[in-house]
């Protein structure tokens, strides 16, 4: 290690090495996350980094329980939602709705652009971004075909799918893995979450339809002959699965809100509500209720435990005293200098270093900094919306969007790192702009 006294933070900081310990697990954790090895998948990977910080002394065993504090609620909560998805994309709910949007656009090119867009960010705020950029992007396709809709008009499609996905996570606590790590580790309860983040939810929609109109209103066809479409009624599968959906959709947002009260973990009530479903699936036996256990996101558990326990180790080195204290000088410009400064710092680390790390390092530091609680607040709340549109820069900012671009290969669409990264910059960086204005503004009333 060596030491650096700075005359623009007015103290002495500890900063690590590169080649320390806690930071080349980090590196070597990352890219297995990515790169998945030999089909080793992200939950080993994670798991692969935990076992060597344990070994090598970044972390200890004792670090376990609070890092699963942390995570066990954002695990279970997303777990529940995507087996909630499976269960109802089986049903053909997702293809419903998808029929149902395209016939309200009256064949209007434009206005079927414009209406799948707003289902992707209804499906994020309600299902979560992963679960929602996995089903959506299939329907979308699957309904773009019959139309005859040219390749690279579909391009246009998907890409707008994929963007909003993330882009609209923004509204409530399970909308986003991000948002329910955040929310428990500075605990905020689903009710406050939501009164401040629904208005910069709708603004980062607003702004996301605007930008991707500019980008591809020229991909976007004029018209569409919707009579090549079957009737939405026809892909309901299971009736009693189809209409039960609506009911345990709403009563999870009700109970959602009201776990503020009655102090029950969102994961109790998703999971809940994954159960309900899951049991209705065996009356008819339409749905495969085997199969959409076996396809859930287990891994999630092992790799959120594993990842946070690597980037713990990076807490426990020191290496995030910097960021703290680059925090810290920034706090003392004011609640709005806080929300940009933390909003623009998480979207920068989770475009090169994955976004759920980066929202760990980031709740650490902002904890860890010399700021008001107004201040922390903010710079708590900026963090969510840099993770969660931060991502989008490049291909390796999310899973979901490396998942993304895979499930966009096996149908024949190949989108190049550098076309995304170009498109990426382009679309994020206003919509990140909007998106912290109107938080500033939200959190000066």
């Amino acid at each position: 290690d060596f030491y650096l006294t700075s005359p623009k933070f007015g103290e002495q900081f500890r900063i690590p090495s590169f080649f320390m310990t806690a930071v080349l697990i980090f590196i070597a954790t990352l890219l297995l996350v990515i790169t998945q090895p030999r089909g080793l998948g992200i939950g080993w990977s994670a798991a692969a980094g935990a076992i060597a910080s344990l070994l090598l002394g970044t972390v200890t065993l004792s670090d376990i329980p609070t890092v699963w504090s942390i995570v066990w609620n954002a695990s279970g909560t997303l777990i529940g939602l995507i087996i909630i998805t499976l269960v109802l994309d089986e049903a053909g709910f997702f293809r419903w709705c998808a029929l149902k949007v395209a016939r309200a656009s009256g064949g209007s090119g434009a206005k079927l652009f414009t209406l799948i867009i707003l289902l992707g960010a209804v499906m994020s705020a309600f299902l979560a971004n992963d679960g929602a950029v996995l089903i959506l992007t299939p329907v979308v396709l699957a309904l773009l075909t019959p139309l005859g809709v040219s390749k690279a008009q579909q391009l246009a499609f998907v890409m707008a799918a994929g963007f909003i996905v993330d882009t609209a996570s923004l509204p409530l606590v399970s909308s986003n893995l991000v948002n329910i790590i955040s929310a428990d580790f500075f605990r905020f309860t689903f009710t406050d979450y939501a009164l401040v983040m629904i208005p910069v939810d709708i603004a980062s929609v607003a702004a996301s339809l605007a930008v991707l109109w500019i980008v591809f209103r020229r991909s976007v066809p004029k018209r569409v002959d919707l009579s090549r479409l079957p009737a939405p009624d026809s892909v309901s599968r299971d009736s009693l699965l189809f209409r039960a959906g609506w009911v345990v959709l709403t009563l999870q947002l009700v109970f959602c809100f009201a776990s503020s009260f009655l102090r029950i973990p969102i994961s109790a009530v998703t999971l809940a509500s994954a159960a309900i479903l899951l049991l209705l699936s065996r009356k008819n036996r339409v749905v495969p209720a085997g199969k959409v256990l076996k396809d859930a996101p287990w891994s999630i558990v092992i790799f959120s435990l594993g990842m946070y326990l690597v980037v713990y180790g990076l807490q426990n080195d020191g290496a995030t005293s910097l960021l703290s204290a680059a925090l810290s000088r920034i706090g003392d410009s004011g609640t709005g200098a806080a929300a940009f400064g933390a909003g623009f710092i998480a979207a920068a680390l989770s475009s090169v270093m994955n976004n759920l790390p980066s929202t760990m390092i980031g709740a650490l530091s902002i904890d860890a900094a010399s700021v008001s609680d107004a201040v922390r607040t903010a710079m708590a709340y900026a963090n969510v919306i840099g993770c969660d549109l931060g991502p989008k820069i490049t291909p390796i900012g999310s899973l979901a969007t490396l998942l993304w671009l895979h499930v966009l290969s096996e149908k024949g669409i190949r989108i190049s790192w550098g076309f995304y990264f170009r498109m990426g910059v382009v679309m994020t960086l206003p919509v990140l702009f909007v998106s912290l204005t109107v938080l500033a503004l939200r959190l000066s009333l």
